[in-house]
């Protein structure tokens, strides 16, 4: 099984407080919250904070990461906060490993890390384990976004081509990601641009 490019990146950003480690959930999950139902599996977690949010909701959730650092930190929080859920050190692109089907899945920054090749393997991952009818919520850079500082950017007509088969499109919607300050002014007022998209199991 191949894994993310970069592994060591991370380790190494989670050596320290990760650009993207905002100490609570991404606004754009937060507003469609009402729409994120049941179980839910957040693929490349890091250390918690959107699972952790639908935890406090209620929701079962399980989280994932293939670097241990930010699983372990996201462990402690849940212990620290009271809260349910559950995070394993895994690479998303093993998901058909995983037994159980889910209601929700959420990508706050995973799918954009992936070259070709593994993006064809992880959307087959992902409907392997997202329930029919269910719905995948997925944020990544988008090719908005000026520059090369941070990962790789998606187009919309990316995301369509990699959800044409057995997936519906619901809606893509430009967004930005939330960083810490001190990479605020890295990237576009407001944060990096970026694409939420909705997009059903068929």
């Amino acid at each position: 099984m191949s894994s993310l490019p970069e592994k060591k990146h991370f380790v190494e950003a989670y050596a320290g407080r990760a650009p993207w480690d905002i100490s609570g959930p991404q606004a754009a999950f937060v507003a469609a919250a009402d729409r994120i139902l049941g179980s839910v599996l957040d693929a490349g977690c890091g250390t918690g904070e959107n699972a952790l949010f639908f935890a406090s909701l209620g929701q079962p959730v399980t989280g994932i990461d293939y670097v241990e650092e930010p699983i372990q930190r996201a462990r402690r929080k849940s212990a620290e906060r009271g809260l349910q859920a559950t995070f394993l050190v895994m690479d998303a692109l093993a998901l058909k490993e995983i037994p159980q089907l889910f209601d929700s899945v959420i990508d706050c920054g995973l799918f954009h890390c992936f070259s070709n090749a593994d993006r064809e393997l992880y959307v087959e991952g992902l409907a392997s384990v997202l329930k029919p009818g269910g719905r995948l919520f997925l944020m990544c850079f988008s090719d908005a976004e000026p520059g090369t500082v941070g990962p790789r950017r998606v187009s919309k007509s990316e995301i369509e081509g990699s959800f044409s088969q057995n997936w519906t499109l619901e809606t893509v919607s430009p967004t930005h990601f939330e960083v810490i300050p001190e990479f605020e002014a890295t990237f576009s007022p407001g944060g990096p641009k970026a694409w939420f998209a909705v997009i059903k199991r068929t």
